[in-house]
């Protein structure tokens, strides 16, 4: 039954693509960031992705309803950093399993920027926040559901055979997509809709706790900081986070505190030198290449020629380290110049957006991403997250808020209806029961 709905569900999306390529987009996404099909039973090796995406392009090419993205710093940064790893890839030491991974990540590359065509609306951004928080909340929720069920015992797990797969990965993944909820939250009006978002974010949070990844930890500690430094009343906002901090640190047990504390003696530490080995292997690597080692260079027979330790081979474990190590120090700029960009027009959106209230909502998406950016900044430091889209999504965000706040799109955008889905679903059963509108 699972299968037959998933297998309609998809069917609808891919129908809509050539229609309404907004549409195959968004189902791409999420196809891409949750794949559902592996929830599944038969459906788990089908190329849904693969036909989602090619019938969103040809719907890009025949569909009138797009924008130029050519204006876009972030999109022009982005394709040089494609353009650069184009370059790399015939001097990759390991071809065959490099050009591999160049493939897959061309691909996602190509519909992020695919997606800054395709999406224009306000709508169009609220969805797509739904989407992001949609695939990773559903894990993040059950998790946290089960780590306060279990008292914290076992480890919480990503989906099999995708980027988050890791608990350290899904960790990272559930805390930058706590901010998103954030910020749909702020903008919703039903309190039964704003408790139970409440809910869901402590859930979140208490399943990043539950992964036992010390890189989480700080991560969260991290966002925290940007979160409360964000907040108008930082004193409340300090009292609320130092007891929702008790609580959900209470639940954990004594073995989540030992491993929490490795972080102080990390040099008796056998996971936490082994990264560092890595990342001394990526800064030699780097030094003698100018055009880095390309994908899949954390093997024995590199660490024998780069490594510090030549026998202690580990993965990069690091966002900053893996592209250094892969791409070189011109891939590595690049790479932080585009997340720098987005972090500006992140500031850029909660300045100017504040300013007048058609535009408040992007003032409160501008502050989320950068929230969620820090997350991403601080824990991406100890994981291997470098290509992984959903950052990339962010960046999407970034680049549609501008471009609707500068082009003044309030003023002649045709009002639709933008999806808060519980106040939507409100109204809809109001409706059906003849009830009036509540306020």
């Amino acid at each position: 039954m699972r299968d037959l709905v998933l297998l309609v569900i998809l069917g609808w999306i891919f129908v809509q693509a050539f229609r309404r390529p907004w549409i195959g987009i968004l189902g791409w996404t999420w196809l891409s960031i949750m794949n559902p099909h592996q929830l599944s039973w038969a459906l788990r090796d089908m190329p849904f992705a693969a036909a989602v995406g090619g019938a969103t392009l040809i719907g890009l090419f025949a569909t009138k309803d797009k924008r130029d993205y050519s204006q876009s710093r972030e999109g022009i940064t982005l394709m040089l950093f494609m353009a650069w790893m184009c370059i790399t890839l015939p001097f990759s030491m390991l071809f065959d399993d490099s050009f591999d991974l160049w493939k897959r990540v061309m691909k996602i590359d190509l519909m992020i920027l695919v997606a800054m065509v395709l999406l224009h609306s306000k709508r169009h951004m609220m969805l797509l926040t739904w989407v992001l928080v949609i695939s990773i909340g559903f894990f993040g929720v059950k998790g946290g559901a089960f780590t306060v069920l279990t008292g914290g015992s076992y480890k919480v797990w990503g989906p099999e055979n995708t980027y988050i797969e890791g608990n350290n990965e899904v960790a990272l993944a559930i805390v930058m997509t706590i901010p998103l909820m954030r910020f749909l939250q702020m903008q919703m009006t039903a309190k039964w809709a704003k408790t139970t978002m409440t809910v869901c974010m402590v859930l979140m949070a208490m399943a990043a706790l539950g992964s036992h990844s010390r890189g989480a930890l700080l991560a969260i500690a991290a966002m925290a900081v940007v979160l409360w430094w964000r907040g108008k009343n930082k004193v409340v906002g300090a009292v609320v986070m130092v007891v929702v901090a008790v609580a959900l640190l209470s639940v954990m047990p004594a073995e989540w505190w030992e491993r929490m504390n490795t972080i102080k003696t990390y040099q008796q530490d056998e996971s936490a030198m082994g990264r560092i080995n890595a990342w001394g292997m990526a800064w030699n690597l780097a030094k003698s290449n100018f055009f880095g080692g390309g994908f899949y260079i954390w093997t024995a027979p590199i660490f024998v020629i780069y490594g510090p330790d030549p026998l202690n081979v580990h993965a990069a474990h690091s966002i900053y380290f893996m592209v250094m190590g892969e791409q070189g120090f011109v891939g590595l700029f690049l790479f932080l110049t585009l997340f720098t960009m987005v972090w500006l027009t992140g500031g850029y959106l909660r300045k100017q957006g504040r300013k007048q209230p058609e535009t408040q909502w992007l003032s409160d998406l501008g502050g989320m991403l950068q929230v969620s950016l820090a997350g991403y900044a601080v824990g991406g430091a100890f994981l291997s997250l470098s290509y992984w889209d959903f950052p990339y999504n962010l960046l999407i965000l970034a680049v549609l808020g501008r471009r609707w706040l500068d082009r003044k799109e309030w003023l002649k955008e045709k009002e639709e209806p933008v999806v808060y889905w519980p106040d939507f679903l409100k109204k809809r059963f109001q409706k059906k029961n003849r009830a009036p509108l509540l306020p």
